[in-house]
């Protein structure tokens, strides 16, 4: 088999000498030369630009024939840069319809994948609810079998000490617990 790649239909050149050419360049020249391929109001710029400044030689020069042919060729290249303008527009409206359109289909895959991640962190939270009742439930109902009332309280706080395992506790700090270790010796 030969060395060279075989063709895609994503390739946007179909000639294989085009590509090489344009591959071997520096991506500068890769982006000039591309321009003017695709886009040839560049190049009808680049002609009118052309044409002004051999225009002003040939006034400096004092050449009224070859000043009047550049301000001719002046004119067929601006002209020319007009008709590839709105032949530019006819001729990529449908590439840029595609554009749009898969921007926007990007844009809505985003907006569901968003739109997805907010609904199963939904249902996670709602997961959790569901298992904090469950377990309020099963308190309250374990509460009635012993025969207690439940609180009306949150049975998640935590418990504050009531007066009677305040009065059992020793209310001396550390240094007086560490002294009575030392006096029970």
């Amino acid at each position: 088999m030969s060395d060279r790649p075989l063709p895609s239909s994503f390739d946007p050149y179909n000639s294989y000498l085009l590509r090489i050419l344009l591959c071997s360049v520096l991506p500068v020249q890769f982006l000039a030369v591309h321009e003017l391929i695709t886009r040839p109001i560049p190049a009808g710029c680049l002609a009118t630009s052309y044409a002004l400044l051999r225009a002003y030689k040939s006034m400096k020069a004092g050449d009224s024939a070859q000043l009047n042919r550049m301000f001719r060729f002046r004119i067929y290249a601006q002209a020319f840069t007009l008709l590839a303008g709105v032949g530019g527009g006819f001729y990529y409206q449908a590439e840029r319809a595609q554009r749009k359109e898969l921007e926007r289909a990007v844009a809505d895959k985003k907006a569901q994948a968003k739109r997805d991640a907010w609904l199963r962190e939904l249902e996670i939270r709602d997961q959790e609810d569901r298992e904090w009742r469950e377990r309020h439930e099963a308190v309250g109902k374990a509460a009635k079998e012993a025969g207690n009332k439940p609180k009306e309280a949150n049975l998640d706080a935590p418990k504050v000490p009531t007066k009677e395992s305040e009065e059992a506790k020793p209310t001396g700090g550390i240094l007086d617990a560490v002294k009575s270790l030392g006096k029970e010796k």
